[in-house]
């Protein structure tokens, strides 16, 4: 179950705080614990960084990381995978990447857990879009569906062999039904 604290902070508060796991988000002044991720959400999520990261990281052109903590725009949120263009990486003088990112994933991906609220994830994923993220992605296991988010524009549902956009410059074509047959560990069937 969701864990909300009702005691308000500040953003710089919050941030001085250690980190809980599940992650906590930041949300309008209030500390919001995600639930802790189940074994079709791990793997979703597994998947998909390891698709993304396949046809991205080695051309540096993004990079997919877990549960990556993003904080702009007055939140301090958490998205289950986080899309960054490789220009929009900030690293160290040793070519490592710079702990705190202060600003919106390129691309958001979120994969609806049973205790989570749709549309307090459906939320962060706008603020996000509000914020510059170009594209967002709503997961859903129980329904096999995917909500795909741009800016400005209405959402879409996808379903079944509906293709799937994936952010600009990204070499990855997947349907609903690829991403959904992922979860298939034990079937000789499964997609790529």
């Amino acid at each position: 179950m969701v864990q909300t604290s009702s005691k308000t902070l500040t953003l710089e508060e919050f941030l001085e705080l250690p980190e809980t796991k599940p992650a906590s988000e930041y949300i309008d002044g209030k500390i919001i614990q995600k639930p802790m991720p189940k074994a079709r959400h791990s793997r979703l999520q597994s998947k998909l960084i390891n698709a993304v990261n396949k046809v991205t990281e080695e051309r540096r052109i993004a990079y997919a990381f877990p549960e990556l903590r993003c904080t702009f725009g007055a939140r301090s949120i958490v998205p289950d995978v986080a899309v960054l263009r490789w220009d929009s990486i900030k690293f160290d003088e040793n070519g490592e990447p710079i702990d705190d990112v202060l600003i919106p994933p390129d691309w958001t991906i979120e994969i609806l857990s049973p205790d989570q609220s749709s549309n307090r994830v459906t939320g962060n994923i706008l603020h996000c879009l509000t914020y510059g993220c170009q594209l967002g992605w709503l997961l859903d296991p129980d329904d096999r569906s995917i909500l795909v988010f741009q800016p400005k524009k209405q959402p879409e549902l996808r379903q079944g062999n509906d293709d799937l956009m994936v952010l600009d410059g990204i070499e990855l074509n997947l349907t609903v039904e690829q991403v959904f047959n992922w979860l298939k560990m034990n079937d000789s069937d499964q997609t790529a």
